[in-house]
């Protein structure tokens, strides 16, 4: 099942704290990137980020994008805030690698 631009759009105004959110449309689904970088993306009308060591402690849980990809983090709060927080720890990891 592909995602729709209405869900896009909710998760666009969920990330509204973040500065400099783009995305591209990708075979029925879309990436997201924070400055350039790809820190996640709309995989069936889910939000989801990458997995790394800065959210190993918050509680979330995993799902798997698409058929056989790394699980990653779904994002299930619609406080714009913690998910400010959320985004910036995956890109702080990502850029500290």
């Amino acid at each position: 099942m592909a995602s729709n631009i209405d869900y896009l759009n909710y998760v666009l105004e969920l990330c509204r704290e973040v500065s400099g959110i783009t995305y591209k449309k990708m075979m029925g689904e879309f990436i997201l990137y924070k400055d350039g970088i790809i820190f996640g993306g709309v995989y069936d009308n889910r939000f989801l980020i990458k997995k790394t060591k800065s959210l190993e402690d918050k509680g979330l849980s995993e799902r798997i994008p698409y058929p056989n990809a790394k699980p990653m983090y779904i994002v299930d709060t619609e406080d714009p805030d913690e998910i400010k927080d959320l985004i910036t720890k995956v890109i702080s990891d990502l850029i500290n690698k």
